[in-house]
């Protein structure tokens, strides 16, 4: 029995607790230990439940369960070893209960025995009719193991058992989609709707099996009747704004996001997918009104800002788009997208250290994308330091052999350091590969296209 502060039940916990204020002890009888020991466990109050623990045991020195609540204790606080021994101690006294299997099983899985404990699960199974719980344990072990099959039999065994467990039903739906079944996972649900036609969790998951398919039509046919099972179900409205913004019915999807704000606290997704919606629909101050909501609701969604700072490059606003990239950047400064918005945003203010730091950033955190090395590489000519331009494409070259972009501006920079020989051989090379990039050492380098050996290099390979 669960209590509760405020319920008529809750005479012994009142009771137990006035005890511990006044030190007078108090009898109760082991039930009552128990559920008190189990509401304090509820309630992460390990403190009172070890002190519920000790009282009980010192007046019900005999009591396997209020020893079982020891182990649990013991394995919470990783007392493995103490929690092992006073199980094999209390399998001597009794050797057919079901709960010192599973503990046993637990401190298994605490070590990573999952195989080990997996068998000591089975073993429990003969000695119980409740079965559900079992299984649900086994199904764990073998998703700790990666067996996601195993795991996936001991689910469907346990919503056999009991078609309400839709902790059961959502992880048959995950090892499905990890095993990549997602036309089995569908014949699964459409079976399991046959039994339980008003189950609006598996109408939800199967609209989503048919949205990772891209049948839309199908999906929104499962929406709708995860919605007539509960028209307060939150996720069926959201997930059918998704498959409604995918179909470009952006009115329809505004809607389904706006209901889910109104059947419970505006979230930040459904208020940035409005946003995203209304700038579809061309409709630039309702989208911007709503991008804001999204940040003013979680200012430490970086989406939000990003949303923002996208919104206004369109609108070749940069300044502002500056202003809230660099608000994304310092939620997430590992963001690797973010880095490159920013750089593009400094380059089109003229910003161009500014914007160099950006795509450095970027390859640093391994965005080693071709145009990545060549926009840096451009900047750091831009700036004066062909040194670090040359170390920049070097560097590049390593990842891509043999590509003319780079090699033409390496034999630029080479030229314009008057290093002949570097610069012919990267001339050479880059004409060999692709000699349609030779426009590259007129434009970026204007002063090096006038030399002899370069004009001499172009006429041979004419």
């Amino acid at each position: 029995m669960e209590f509760s502060h405020n319920d008529n039940n809750n005479l012994p916990l009142t009771k137990f607790e006035s005890m511990l204020k006044t030190n007078h002890v108090l009898f109760f009888d082991s039930e009552e230990f128990e559920n008190i020991i189990h509401h304090y466990l509820n309630q992460g109050k390990i403190a009172l439940a070890k002190k519920a623990i000790k009282l009980g045991l010192d007046q019900h020195p005999s009591s396997i369960n209020l020893k079982l609540f020891n182990v649990e204790i013991y394995v919470f606080e990783d007392k493995l070893e103490k929690a092992d021994n006073l199980l094999n101690e209390l399998h001597i006294l009794d050797p057919l209960n079901e709960e010192i299997y599973i503990q046993k099983a637990n401190i298994l899985s605490k070590k990573d025995e999952h195989l080990k404990a997996i068998e000591v699960l089975k073993e429990a199974l003969k000695l119980t009719d409740d079965v559900v719980d079992l299984y649900s344990l086994i199904g764990m072990e073998y998703l700790f193991l990666d067996q996601f099959e195993d795991a996936k039999t001991y689910f469907m065994k346990c919503l056999e058992q009991d078609i309400d467990d839709y902790s059961a039903l959502y992880n048959v739906i995950y090892c499905f989609e990890f095993l990549n079944q997602n036309e089995n996972a569908i014949s699964y649900l459409n079976v399991f709707l046959d039994k339980n036609p008003y189950c609006e969790v598996a109408w939800h998951q199967l609209g989503k099996q048919y949205a990772i398919l891209k049948k839309y039509k199908k999906a929104l046919a499962a929406y709708d009747f995860a919605i007539i099972s509960d028209d307060t179900f939150v996720g069926a409205y959201l997930e059918r704004g998704k498959v409604l913004e995918k179909l470009k019915r952006y009115d329809d999807a505004i809607e389904n996001y706006s209901i889910s704000l109104q059947l419970d606290e505006p979230t930040s997704f459904a208020l940035l997918r409005i946003g995203n919606c209304y700038e579809k629909l061309k409709n630039n101050d309702l989208a911007v009104q709503y991008y804001y909501k999204t940040v003013h609701e979680d200012p430490l969604l970086d989406k939000g800002w990003i949303a923002i700072t996208k919104f206004y490059i369109r609108k070749k606003n940069y300044n502002k788009a500056l202003y809230y990239i660099n608000k994304a950047i310092n939620i997430d400064t590992e963001n690797v997208h973010y880095w490159k918005c920013y750089a593009l945003i400094n380059q089109r203010l003229k910003l161009y250290e500014e914007a160099e730091r950006g795509y450095k950033k970027a390859l640093e955190l391994g965005n080693y994308e071709l145009n990545t090395w060549l926009y840096r590489g451009d900047l750091l000519i831009k700036l004066g330091d062909p040194q670090a331009a040359i170390y920049n494409f070097e560097q590049a070259i390593e990842f891509y052999p043999d590509n003319a972009e780079i090699e033409f501006r390496l034999a630029g920079l080479y030229l314009t350091l008057n290093q002949n020989d570097k610069g012919a051989f990267y001339l050479k090379n880059g004409l060999k590969h692709n000699e349609e990039f030779n426009f590259i050492i007129e434009e970026l380098f204007p002063e090096v296209s006038n030399k002899i050996l370069v004009k001499n290099l172009l006429k041979l390979n004419l």
